[in-house]
């Protein structure tokens, strides 16, 4: 004899059977759709950048070939290509005017580097007067242009000093003058690279008996060139573009730099080409210290890992 189902248990029997088929109408329903609407796939983040990078390469080669359409090259050829004006150039813009070049940078460099290092002393002096004059000093003269040092050297001081001569004529003021503006510069950057130094290296040399001054300059400072070696090359590169400002000082023709040389013949010849040999001489000697000098960072970075 059958038993008779309670009332409770054949409602809860009812609403199973109801969710079951209302579940298998939505799946179906969404396979369905989904085979309807196919879900798109979005672009992964290197897929993404591949296709940045591509653009803009594009958009790059476009421009280059824009410009390169839009140049009048036989105009250029004929201003600033001229082999025979080239030739005649040398070999007086090498042994001439590069000499005098390098010889400009050379004598500004050591008068701003031994400069520099008094100021960056003083700069870190514990007496006061010193620091003060030091920074007076930096800020003036990181803040005129080398125009105005250039100017200052050549008519200033002949009139502030009546009856003096600098040492060297020209040679002189201009190393005065190179010396005068690099030495701002190089003071901050031997500052920073003194202060670098661990101060254990100081209390050390202390504890072996070294007298401040000498542990300053056979300890502290050797180190110290260590680490300012690159961006003291990089102030070498930036006072040989700077000795052209030389011509503002009046120069004879024995003593014309590169910039003063290609001028004069650019003028005579009235052609760029000189303009242009003068500028690859630069380069002959800027780029290899720029190599250089990325040489240096890459191996002092590569010390500190």
């Amino acid at each position: 004899m059958d038993r008779p189902v309670h009332p409770v248990r054949r409602l809860a029997v009812r609403l199973m059977s109801d969710t079951t088929g209302t579940a298998d109408t939505t799946g179906t329903a969404g396979t369905a759709g989904a085979e309807v609407r196919p879900r798109r796939r979005r672009l992964t983040r290197s897929r993404r950048r591949t296709l940045s990078r591509g653009v803009q390469y594009a958009v790059f080669v476009a421009a280059v070939i824009a410009f390169a359409a839009a140049a009048d090259w036989g105009r250029l050829q004929n201003q600033f290509a001229q082999a025979d004006i080239a030739r005649r150039m040398f070999p007086d813009v090498i042994t001439l005017a590069l000499k005098n070049t390098v010889l400009f940078t050379l004598t500004g460099f050591v008068v701003g580097l031994v400069l520099g290092m008094v100021i960056a002393l003083m700069r870190l002096s514990s007496v006061g007067p010193y620091r003060w004059v030091a920074g007076v000093y930096i800020e003036i003269f990181r803040g005129l242009p080398a125009l105005l040092i250039f100017i200052f050297v050549g008519v200033a001081v002949p009139l502030a000093f009546p009856g003096t001569e600098i040492i060297g004529g020209t040679y002189g003021k201009v190393a005065l003058a190179l010396g005068l503006v690099s030495a701002a510069y190089m003071a901050e950057t031997i500052r920073a690279g003194i202060q670098a130094v661990p101060k254990g290296q100081m209390e050390a040399a202390r504890s072996l008996g070294f007298s401040p001054a000498r542990a300053m300059i056979s300890i502290i400072v050797p180190q110290a060139f260590r680490i300012i070696l690159p961006p003291l090359t990089n102030e070498l590169v930036l006072l040989f573009k700077d000795s052209s400002l030389v011509l503002f000082l009046g120069v004879t023709l024995e003593e014309r730099e590169l910039s003063k040389f290609g001028r004069d013949l650019a003028s005579q010849t009235a052609n760029s080409t000189p303009i242009l040999v003068a500028g690859l001489c630069y380069l002959l000697v800027t780029i290899p210290l720029g190599f250089v000098v990325r040489r240096m960072e890459a191996k002092a970075q590569g010390a500190v890992k």
